[in-house]
């Protein structure tokens, strides 16, 4: 081989290496712009225990109670919600307890009762510390046209309080003071429940929302669904249910658990597998690149077994990030899920999602039951009182 010649064949030969560089670049660029997947045959099928237009009491109601308490709960469940939803969080403990802020301050006198610990978090009180608190007053302060004076006093619920409540009990009183629960002498920081009189039939599920998984709450949380039944994969109890009321507490999707935390989905898919699962999606996850963002965050979806996306709706009161626009819900119903934003407070707003949702997250459940003609003869203002709120 002549040197001409060897250096020709350099040339070409460096010149094939830098085109099949290039084109292992396109591939792998193209692999990462393919197109999203769709859920598996399996996550379809547990999808499918979701029922269609879904009602969703957001933390009860925040509009008629103050939120996430007895009288929220127990007002969702006898006007006809589908779930009750609730955001969970840990005591300091290992209470799992329903309160929406990891501080207290904005919903509590935690100021008055314990002004060393005003802005401390949650996890930092235990159960008995909490149940002193009253998470009702502050309602009556900021909004007086729906104010009464039983809110006044009302306290924390656990877990297995709302569980109760959404099988037709309520907590015991005596003398109008809850009833504590006492073993060997002493205050387990629980109270006793009882049959609620007032209770008209309706058997709600529960739709929970999990935090950043700290001290182990997934699998507390799991523990304690199993404990109460409430695991369907699992010796789940049966919940009497009645002709022409709601009957979700009975079903295989009696439980929906839900987070914006991607380390907590998968911690609940690994502690709970094959119950229904609702990523959420907010303004924080969308910053800098909404579309990327958006689409990793299906994709993620997909990956860990993920029923429902829940994500922001605009508008007022709330002012949120618009995250259900129209390509966006396309790319998650083409994609296999159900599609259950957050949160509803106007008619204007459920109108206007209409045809994008398969169901709501509503603090206003009374107009969500008349959107979707089913809250025929329902006045928000008489159930709270025949409830003697």
């Amino acid at each position: 081989m002549t040197k001409f010649t060897y250096y020709i064949y350099s040339i070409l030969l460096l010149s094939f290496f830098l085109s099949a560089c290039v084109q292992k670049n396109k591939l792998v660029k193209i692999e990462k712009e393919k197109v999203i997947t769709q859920l598996s045959d399996k996550t379809k099928k547990v999808r499918d225990y979701v029922m269609k237009d879904a009602i969703i009491a957001h933390r009860g109601s925040t509009y008629w109670t103050p939120e996430e308490t007895e009288p929220a709960y127990r007002w969702a469940r006898n006007i006809g919600a589908d779930y009750l939803e609730m955001d969970i969080q840990i005591t300091k403990d290992k209470q799992l307890v329903a309160f929406h802020d990891d501080q207290l301050v904005r919903t509590t006198n935690v100021s008055e009762l314990f002004p060393d610990r005003a802005n401390a978090e949650i996890s930092d009180f235990t159960l008995k510390e909490l149940r002193s608190l009253d998470v009702g007053s502050w309602f009556n302060t900021l909004n007086p046209d729906r104010a009464r004076p039983s809110y006044k006093g009302l306290r924390i619920l656990t877990l297995k309080d709302i569980i109760m409540i959404a099988e037709g009990n309520r907590i015991m009183r005596k003398n109008g003071e809850p009833v504590k629960e006492i073993i060997d002498g002493g205050w387990t920081g629980h109270y006793l429940h009882e049959n609620d009189r007032d209770d008209n039939g309706h058997r709600p599920g529960i739709y929970i929302e999990t935090k950043n998984p700290k001290s182990g709450v997934d699998e507390i949380l799991a523990k304690e669904i199993f404990i109460y039944g409430w695991n369907i994969n699992n010796n789940p109890k049966t919940i009497d249910t009645q002709d022409g009321k709601v009957s979700v507490g009975n079903s295989k999707a009696r439980l929906i658990l839900q987070s914006f935390s991607f380390k907590s989905i998968q911690q609940l898919d690994y502690h709970l597998p094959n119950i229904p699962k609702c990523l959420l999606l907010g303004a924080s996850r969308m910053k800098d690149n909404v579309q990327k963002n958006y689409n990793d965050a299906i994709q993620f979806a997909i990956e860990n077994q993920v029923h429902i996306i829940g994500a922001s709706i605009s508008g007022e009161p709330n002012n949120y990030m618009e995250l259900n626009a129209p390509w966006m819900t396309n790319l998650i119903h083409d994609a296999g899920f159900l599609i259950h934003p957050y949160s509803f407070d106007t008619e204007e707003q459920l109108n206007k999602y209409a045809n994008r949702m398969d169901g709501v997250f509503t603090n206003r459940v009374d107009l969500a039951l008349e959107f979707y003609g089913r809250g025929l003869n329902i006045d928000s203002d008489q159930i709270l009182k025949n409830l003697g709120y």
